[in-house]
């Protein structure tokens, strides 16, 4: 950041605009002004008059705007394919130079290194090479992006997780255009906890790929904007109780009074007993809670919070005047709110969530029965593991590694632990991947990263890692015995997601929790044991230990906050990469696809497609529940051999798999990916683990997914899907709609969508329907093996959709929530939408 000069263009004027208009800005939430200056600065003053006036007086939006932010931001895994559908959309037009982002985009390199090496002091070194070695092609693909696309950065691999990267370094809470111009920091990102940077008061939420790209080229979709609900916090954090158990249950809390895609504002005096990383660690969480943001407004702490990253001081100042001319400061005073909901910080106690959604908020003394509800049978003991054990022990992800507090309350909890002689049974495998450098400095300058080490937590890597399946594989011998016996064993870590075979597909029980609890449960090395009353272990003297007896003081975190958490251990290392500056990359505008290439294929999906229109003859590809999240639609980990995807790959000569991660830039690959992950329930075929296969009809033959929906193509049978509430929770994954798009999914017909899949099914054309309210389509009396004929001729204007299955006829509601999603949808999807826009220009600028 740098310091305005005096002839910078002046900002639009939030206070004399609502002086002008007649409405109180100071009852107007935060969220809402950063949202009434996009439009003045877009030129929409009625738009803006209107929003103001309806939510100073508590009333819902209720309007449409093109929301044009100041960035974009991208992981690798979504990163890659965003660019390579932006490619090809070069080698579709006549100019390519049209192609080219109109938005500031970065790309952090973090979700591509795996845990393969872990326990030992090489770990970082192993890893990382394996990486770089893997993922070479990948790599190539994007630093020909930076030199071909104007405005792409690319942040190498080895320096941190996305957000924590944001946090850490790219979030500037006021942008400065490049005439000097200032305005609210605001993001879009194709990760779903993009959300996280609202804990510094920039407005930011996680899109799919697919609408980046769209805002990348300048063709901003209007979004409804959604009721803005205010989260009251009061009290205070109790001593012992870490930020990520207040997020536990607050996450709970929030799911269940349905936040569902509204945006959400903190206030209240507990937002003043928080840290800036405790907002951090709370906004991440929004996907969790189902919200589309979460905000907390800038005030002191976010301030302080920029110095101690190493911000400089007319940074600093820069933010404070800029947000005390616009009242975008927080003061005493607390905006309206349409809806309010109240919570007690004070009330929150130390806890997990599982087994298998981030939701699940249970005591410690629930742990024991949560395993027992999802076991449900005798506990079996073989050798060297058995039923109930943790078998991965991790410290990793955003949600805790950017918490300081978090970090430090789990080195302490070790080096006691060391000191009492603990140590952690063979079979675990213990990781620590930390968000930033920044944290194995404080770390390490504290003497605590030795403790952690002495545990087995030794850094394995900078990146989501386990928390996104990255965890590689089990300790020798266990992952053999779980097979072999059918164990049901577990996973602990300090992430944000735990759904069912995202962390590791031998896994079925999955708990987060803070990293000092990851600690304890890697000690006790057993999900069954009740951290509240049970001890850890026995000491060298052989007195048991229990949890409260190395539990951190807050006192002692402080201490150590104040005395290493410097500005300099936030220090950018300038260094250039020696592994990444050796990687080649090939020059020129268009992109030189190689058709041998198993990583970086020109997707099927870029060409126009004819818009969905009326079904008649469908059949039900899959018939699901509720809770069916993106990792159960399009997995992100390991690629079984024996899978249709590994088929496909051996077929090709290819013998390390990687994972379907880091092949979505292969559509070959993700297409036979799509619906198999094993843990995934397809009723079809009954009410187990259908381990990606279904039925097909009429033959009533059980085939996996991909060939049954390969039959169907052949036969011009067009398909649909049938899910229960909440379908496509979790991350802002394109290849969940991609994915069945490629497989010949027009429609999905569901009880509830979560927010950015819902999108992301418009943007590739496939209709989101809901089902009449208050009826699962079992309830409606649909068994899934109907023929299906939907009439969506005149959807766009009447939302209703006519379906009859069988006997049954009913009407569904189609769920686009805006004209520019019906564009997009009709269209096609959104490759062939922008695609005829960039011909229309070609064709007008002639």
């Amino acid at each position: 950041m740098s310091r305005t000069t005096s002839a910078a263009p002046a900002a639009p004027s939030l206070p004399g605009f609502a002086a002008e208009r007649g409405f109180d800005l100071g009852a107007v939430p935060y969220t809402g002004r950063v949202l009434i200056e996009s439009l003045l600065r877009g030129g929409d003053p009625a738009q803006a008059e209107v929003l103001g006036k309806r939510l100073a007086l508590g009333e819902d939006p209720g309007l449409e705007m093109p929301f044009r932010p100041a960035r974009i931001l991208v992981q690798d895994y979504t990163g890659i394919p965003l660019l390579v559908d932006l490619a090809v959309l070069r080698d579709r037009v006549a100019e390519p130079g049209r192609v080219n982002p109109a938005l500031p985009i970065d790309v952090v390199v973090d979700h591509s290194v795996q845990a393969d090496w872990a326990g030992r002091p090489d770990a970082l070194t192993l890893n990382e090479a394996l990486e770089m070695s893997r993922n070479q092609e990948r790599y190539s693909f994007l630093k020909w992006a930076e030199g071909a696309f104007d405005g792409l950065r690319v942040i190498p691999p080895g320096h941190g997780i996305v957000h924590q990267v944001n946090l850490e370094r790219l979030a500037t809470v006021v942008a400065e255009g490049r005439d000097g111009s200032l305005y609210p920091d605001t993001v879009l990102g194709t990760d779903s906890h993009t959300t996280m940077v609202g804990g510094l008061g920039v407005l930011g939420w996680g899109v799919g790929g697919l609408e980046a790209e769209a805002q990348m080229l300048g063709l901003a979709q209007p979004i409804g904007i959604p009721r803005i609900v205010g989260v009251r916090l009061t009290g205070a954090v109790s001593p012992g109780t870490s930020p990520i158990d207040v997020v536990l249950a607050l996450t709970r809390r929030l799911r269940e009074r349905n936040v569902r895609a509204m945006m959400l504002e903190f206030t209240g005096p507990g937002v003043a007993e928080l840290t800036a990383p405790d907002r951090c660690t709370i906004a991440n969480m929004a996907p969790e809670y189902g919200a589309m943001t979460a905000f907390f407004p800038v005030d002191e702490e976010t301030l302080s919070y920029l110095r101690r990253t190493g911000r400089t001081d007319s940074d600093v100042d820069r933010v404070r005047d800029y947000c005390l001319r616009q009242r975008l400061l927080r003061g005493g005073d607390e905006p309206v709110f349409g809806r309010t909901i109240d919570f007690d910080l004070g009330e929150v106690g130390p806890g997990l969530a599982g087994p298998s959604r981030p939701d699940q908020r249970i005591s410690l003394g629930e742990l024991p029965a949560s395993f027992a509800a999802l076991h449900q049978g005798e506990v079996r003991t073989e050798d060297p593991v058995s039923d109930g054990d943790l078998v991965i022990a991790a410290i990793t992800s955003c949600t805790s590694t950017s918490n300081p507090k978090a970090m430090l309350a789990a080195g302490l909890f070790a080096r006691r632990a060391v000191e009492r002689g603990l140590t952690v049974p063979a079979h675990v495998k213990t990781s620590l991947s930390p968000g930033s450098r920044a944290v194995t400095r404080y770390l390490a300058e504290s003497g605590l990263l030795g403790d952690l080490e002495k545990l087995g937590f030794h850094v394995v890597g900078y990146g989501c890692m386990t928390c996104n399946g990255g965890s590689g594989p089990l300790n020798p011998g266990v992952g053999e015995a779980v097979d072999r016996h059918g164990l049901t064993v577990a996973a602990v870590l300090s992430g944000n997601r735990n759904f069912e075979s995202r962390i590791h597909s031998q896994v079925r029980a999955g708990y987060l929790a803070s990293p000092a609890l990851v600690v304890a449960l890697a000690l006790v090395g057993t999900v069954r044991a009740d951290l509240e009353n049970e001890p850890l272990g026995t000491d060298t003297e052989g007195r048991p230990v229990h949890l409260r007896d190395l539990w951190p003081h807050n006192g002692e975190l402080r201490e150590l906050e104040d005395r290493f958490i410097t500005p300099g251990m936030f220090a950018h290392d300038q260094a250039p990469d020696p592994a990444w500056e050796a990687i080649s990359a090939p020059d020129g505008e268009v992109f030189a696809w190689d058709p041998a290439s198993a990583y970086i294929r020109p997707p099927a999906y870029a060409d126009p497609a004819p818009a969905p229109g009326s079904l008649s003859g469908a059949r039900a590809l899959l018939a699901l529940g509720d809770d069916i999240s993106t990792d159960h639609i399009s997995p992100v980990g390991a690629i079984p051999a024996d899978s249709p995807a590994g088929r496909h790959l051996l077929e090709r000569g290819v013998r390390d798999f990687n994972s379907y991660g880091s092949r979505r830039g292969n559509h070959e690959v993700m297409a036979r990916g799509t619906f198999s992950n094993p843990r995934l329930r397809n009723l079809l075929v009954g009410d187990g683990d259908s381990g990606g296969s279904t039925l097909h009809l009429p033959s009533g033959e059980r085939l996996p997914v991909f060939d049954a929906a390969r039959r169907y193509a052949e036969s011009g049978t067009p398909l649909i899907v049938l899910a229960g509430r909440s379908y496509g929770m979790g991350s802002s994954r394109d290849w969940a709609a991609k994915g069945p798009w490629l497989l010949g999914v027009r429609a999905v017909l569901a009880e509830s969508f979560e927010r950015i899949h819902r999108a992301n099914l418009c943007a590739m054309g496939i209709l989101p329907l809901l089902l009449p309210a208050g009826h699962g389509w079992a309830g409606l009396g649909l068994t899934g093996h109907e023929e299906f004929a939907l009439d969506v001729d005149r959807a766009r204007e009447t939302r209703e959709v006519q379906v009859t299955a069988g006997e049954q006829v009913f009407t569904a509601r189609a769920d686009v929530q805006s004209e520019g999603e019906w564009d997009v949808l009709l269209a096609g999807g959104t490759l062939p939408y922008l695609l005829r826009q960039l011909r229309e220009q070609e064709a007008a600028s002639g």
